[in-house]
């Protein structure tokens, strides 16, 4: 399998973090936050990845809490380091929702180091039945992740408070209902610009970019080297440089939250040979839901398809 780069790095001692958790497991229970004496604790639950906490608060409402891990789309997400504060916040859990694929070991490392036979645990990864050695941990760009996560989201929430089990599934019909706007827009895409050519720095939005029927020209070792922190060899790097120099792609996805002097050279080389750059992300910007997110990336690349027109940050 051709993992990302980790993301937890040694600093984040799961020893070290595994004495913490033990000191915050003693004594009384707190109310959870936002509980109420009429409507009883809200389900606490934390995400991997701020995309699924923003898809588990939309089916989970105001019956649920919900924080996020990996929150800031202006940081490289590659390079966080798990805490104490993270390592408590998955400790009192009770639900946890993660992508997969090594995408987010920290979460597996930081739940062992509090085992709890109570918690419930959502792997999108399993959700979809995906193996080990699927190539892309970028699994959020796949029109058919979120609907499948979002369901058994509800099917976990209404176990654990059943009283609101109609809730939990008539949000989540809501939910899927709501994503017809970008599957729409992707489709419109494949139909009105068939096998467009595209290039890119790393796999983020490589199955968006399958739905939209376009055709990326990037090799796929030399992705796999970016998305690895790695060196592309000399001939896909050639590759790549022949789609700027020749003018071969007519949208560049660039990966704008994970950038190094070879991304950057990309992202010149597009600018200098007028191809229009699209911004891509791994952690959902500010002031989005979900279904916003992926709409919005969607006419980014019909604007540069058709106008020419860059929209390298949402």
């Amino acid at each position: 399998m051709k993992t990302t780069r980790t993301v937890v790095t040694a600093a984040a001692s799961v020893s070290l973090l595994t004495l913490v958790l033990a000191g915050c497991a003693t004594g009384a229970s707190a109310p959870a936050p936002g509980a109420t004496a009429d409507s009883g604790p809200k389900v606490a639950v934390v995400a991997a990845e701020n995309e699924y906490a923003d898809v588990v608060q939309q089916i989970g409402g105001d019956r649920v809490d919900v924080s996020a891990i990996l929150s800031d789309p202006n940081t490289d997400p590659h390079t966080f380091e798990a805490s104490a504060s993270v390592a408590k916040e998955i400790a009192g859990a009770q639900l946890i929702v993660q992508n997969g694929l090594g995408y987010d070991d920290f979460m597996s490392d930081l739940e062992k180091a509090s085992p709890d036979s109570s918690r419930s645990v959502i792997v999108a990864q399993d959700v979809l039945g995906l193996p080990d050695s699927t190539d892309n941990p970028h699994l959020w760009y796949d029109p058919k992740t979120m609907p499948a996560v979002a369901t058994a989201v509800a099917d976990k929430l209404s176990e654990l408070d059943p009283a609101s089990a109609d809730a939990f599934h008539a949000n989540l019909a809501t939910f899927i209902a709501s994503l017809s706007d970008w599957t729409d827009a992707l489709s419109s895409f494949a139909r009105n610009h068939p096998r467009t050519p595209v290039a890119v720095t790393e796999p983020v939005a490589d199955d968006m970019l399958e739905a939209a029927n376009a055709d990326v020209k990037t090799p796929w070792n030399l992705q796999a080297a970016i998305m690895n922190d790695t060196d592309p060899s000399a001939q896909d790097t050639a590759t790549q440089d022949a789609l700027f120099t020749g003018k071969q792609v007519k949208v560049f996805l660039y990966n704008q939250q994970v950038t190094d002097d070879t991304t950057d050279k990309y992202l010149q080389l597009a600018i200098d040979n007028g191809i229009p750059v699209v911004g891509v992300y791994e952690t959902m910007p500010a002031n989005y839901h979900y279904q916003e997110w992926m709409l919005a990336e969607v006419k980014a690349l019909e604007t540069a398809v058709t106008q020419g027109t860059s929209t390298e940050h949402l």
